[in-house]
């Protein structure tokens, strides 16, 4: 199988190279329906779960795709490369390694970032009561993320205003006023939800299984649309422990948001806080391997038009079809360089993990 043919034209035959390759490594594959929601044609929609190695291990590596749907693009053909070529062959001693393919099936399945609740996954661990309280500069500019038209005049009033914002406090400022996560307009983009949703209450069930009884873990999420075209950014997620462990295991390759370091604004409830929470007796490393597409008022714009067309918009339509590819495009670089720049660094970052699960004292 050649390098992009890792990689898939949609989520079916993502899944389909999945279960394949897994059926040709001889693994078993645990595939949990999603009972909320369907596929473009009516089809169920499943996470599947590989197991690579011992089911008792003390050392797990996590390698989790499609926590934001479409994204799952970049993360299955990472996924589905590594175990073609076997990659994981010779495991260290007493490891395993344990992939989730396809977090959010439905928004994998309908190229959306967000599940089958417009809930962003990556803002959805939280206290919601809790959260609901915390200060954010989202409100006011929630009437330029969802104007009533998208081709007419409301949509050029809030163009005009998201300009005037940036004008005003600059581009940085308004990535973080609109992701860094908002519990407040389930109509808006970046909303964390009001419960834990589906995905989470499956990743739990999920990690309590396999990983339950781990003592270290390296873990990566995989997601696309931050930072320079094809580059993989290591972001550090979660409490300081695991950032600062993730440090000593990708030496100065480590960004954080919350101090200021990385493409990413600061974000709340994002998955590095889950795997923390579930897995609480574990040393961990946790990063989100992040590889960049287009630029962020691109990324933005696609975010907003994906928005606006499931609330308001018809997805049918001409215009509709054209922000589906508009979506795709701002989250899956599909060309032969951005395929081998995202497999080559992957393999750099598997090769790291891998290192520091061998060689930590944790």
């Amino acid at each position: 199988m050649s390098l992009s043919a890792f990689f898939s034209a949609n989520y079916q035959e993502a899944r389909g190279k999945f279960l394949s390759v897994c059926a040709t490594r001889n693994l078993q594959v645990e595939s949990i329906v999603n009972p909320n929601a369907k596929g473009p044609t009516g089809e169920d929609l499943c996470t599947d779960i590989a197991l690579i190695g011992p089911s008792n291990a003390s050392k797990f590596l996590l390698i989790t795709s499609g926590t934001h749907g479409v994204e799952g693009y970049c993360g299955s053909g990472v996924q589905v490369g590594l175990l073609q070529e076997n990659y994981f062959k010779q495991l260290p001693a007493d490891t395993a390694v344990l992939m989730i393919h396809a977090v959010n099936p439905y928004g994998f399945a309908h190229d959306r970032r967000v599940n089958e609740d417009n809930i962003d996954l990556n803002r959805n661990y939280i206290d919601h009561e809790a959260a609901r309280a915390l200060p954010s500069k989202y409100p006011s500019i929630q009437s330029y993320i969802l104007p009533d038209d998208w081709d007419g005049p409301d949509k050029k009033r809030a163009d005009e205003g998201i300009a005037k914002f940036i004008d005003d406090h600059g581009m940085f400022a308004f990535q973080a006023a609109a992701s860094g996560g908002q519990y407040h307009y389930p109509d808006g983009i970046f909303f964390g939800g009001e419960k834990l949703a589906w995905s989470w209450k499956m990743l739990q069930s999920v990690l309590t299984k396999f990983m339950g009884n781990a003592n270290l873990v390296g873990a990566i999420d995989i997601h696309t649309g931050l930072g320079p075209y094809g580059y993989g950014e290591l972001i550090g997620l979660g409490p300081t422990r695991q950032k600062e462990l993730s440090k000593t295991w990708y030496p100065g390759q480590v960004t954080d948001p919350d101090a200021g370091t990385s493409t990413s604004a600061p974000v709340t409830g994002t998955v590095g806080h889950g795997v923390a929470d579930i897995l609480c007796d574990a040393s961990i490393a946790f990063i989100a391997l992040e590889y960049g597409t287009l630029e962020p008022d691109v990324v933005l714009d696609a975010i907003r038009a994906d928005n606006w067309l499931y609330q308001k918009g018809d997805v049918d339509s001409d215009l509709g079809r054209e922000i589906k590819t508009q979506v795709r495009e701002a989250f899956y670089g599909d060309t032969d360089e951005w395929k081998m720049a995202v497999w080559t660094r992957a393999c750099e970052v598997v090769d790291m993990t891998l290192k520091g699960l061998e060689q930590s004292n944790q």
